[in-house]
């Protein structure tokens, strides 16, 4: 498998490039660099800006409305807004509903809401994950009972992120009690202004809101807002984690990350040698490296797969699973090697409100960035799950 660019590919990298040096704010990228939480206005106006080039739905065929990029395009194109300190794409409509209504909606859906969605008319975020239900998805409670033409739900949803901001949320809910759990189980779509949806922020470590929970009360939804068949949302639900997984792999993160704790680790110390300079350390640098290196490379193996027209299978696992752990362990040596200016942590800091009050301006972002990612191995299915779903499908046990 040959995994060198192509000529038109380093082409399009360099029309990324040239793309981000000129239409991407500074006040943006320099929010994203300091480790500031973004607000939704942050987030719509860099969507606006890649929807006015046609750049914003990379995952999305022409005829939708997308870019028709094949993997490894949006592969580059990933790599120089994380290496440019672009804000990331919100993935929740973009990324995860779209393919879903793409593959299993009908027209009149894909008509409907998948230009909403370029527009930035709707903001849609997940619900999934229950009190009960979060790895063992299956065993979901949130219930849709039909009325006519329109399903009541009831139940809770929880870990939403960013449903504050939405207006929108897309929600597996339990439509039969018969048969295996899996078997009973619809893919539906709410309209979050609906009378008896409430939504209650959870407050992180890091001090951010960016989780909630959304409780469903005698909520109406048309009937006509079901995905594909009823009973048969499990297999939707399958299709949006597998390539979800893919994507928090997040080596144009790692390798941002990475950067930035060398940086750090050469930094002078009142005097002292950089801590780069010590042996233990560095080599720990290094390991994180070389692992950072093996996994890009899977990576652009899955891409190149992908390219030629394979469905990602457990390998989405394989990189979720060491993409999270690649990136918290160079989140734990960016947060040792900021030392002591690493305790007097600020929430206020990650709206810009106040500056910290001790130590270097990388002490903040190094501390929140640790807090906030303490949760890539458990979202889009925990880390133990992906093992035993590698163990099931390639070792055959």
């Amino acid at each position: 498998m040959n995994l060198d660019y192509t000529d038109d590919q380093k082409a399009f990298r360099q029309e990324v490039r040239e793309f981000l040096a000129a239409e991407l704010p500074a006040r943006l990228s320099d929010k994203v660099r300091a480790g500031q939480a973004l607000s939704k206005a942050d987030h719509e106006e860099w969507h606006a800006i890649l929807n006015a080039r046609g750049w914003l739905a990379g995952n999305w065929p022409k005829e939708f409305g997308g870019t028709g990029w094949d993997a490894v395009e949006r592969h580059i194109f990933e790599e120089e807004t994380t290496a440019a300190h672009a804000p990331r794409i919100v993935p929740f409509g973009l990324h995860m509903l779209g393919p879903v209504l793409q593959k299993f909606g009908s027209k009149a859906q894909q008509d409907h809401w998948l230009p909403r969605i370029l527009s930035g008319e709707d903001w849609w975020c997940q619900g999934y994950s229950e009190p009960g239900a979060g790895s063992d998805l299956a065993s979901l409670k949130c219930e849709a009972v039909r009325d006519e033409d329109h399903y009541v739900v009831n139940g809770q949803k929880t870990w939403t992120t960013l449903g504050q901001h939405a207006n929108m949320i897309f929600c597996l809910v339990r439509t039969s009690k018969e048969g295996k759990p899996q078997e009973g189980i619809s893919f539906l779509l709410i309209d979050m202004e609906s009378p008896g949806v409430e939504v209650r922020p959870i407050t992180l470590l890091d001090g951010g809101v960016e989780v909630n929970e959304v409780w469903f009360s005698d909520v109406r939804v048309p009937a006509e807002n079901l995905v594909g068949d009823e009973n048969k949302g499990w297999t939707y639900a399958k299709y949006l984690l597998t390539h979800e997984r893919t994507n928090i792999a997040g080596v144009g993160f790692a390798n941002a990350g990475l950067q930035s704790l060398k940086r750090i680790a050469r930094a002078e110390r009142d005097g002292d040698r950089a801590l780069i300079e010590n042996p233990h350390f560095a080599a720990r640098i290094a390991r994180v490296e070389i692992d950072l290196m093996a996994m890009a490379t899977t990576n652009l193996r899955v891409v190149s797969a992908a390219a030629a027209g394979q469905a990602p299978g457990p390998e989405s696992s394989m990189l979720k699973l060491k993409g999270t752990v690649i990136r918290q362990e160079i989140n734990a040596l960016t947060k040792a090697a900021v030392g002591p200016w690493a305790i007097p942590f600020q929430s206020e800091a990650l709206e810009g409100a106040n500056e910290p009050s001790a130590g270097p301006d990388y002490a903040m972002p190094a501390t929140r960035t640790y807090l906030n990612n303490r949760k890539l191995s458990i979202y889009g299915g925990s880390n133990e799950v992906q093992r035993s779903i590698i163990a099931k499908t390639m070792l055959e046990l």
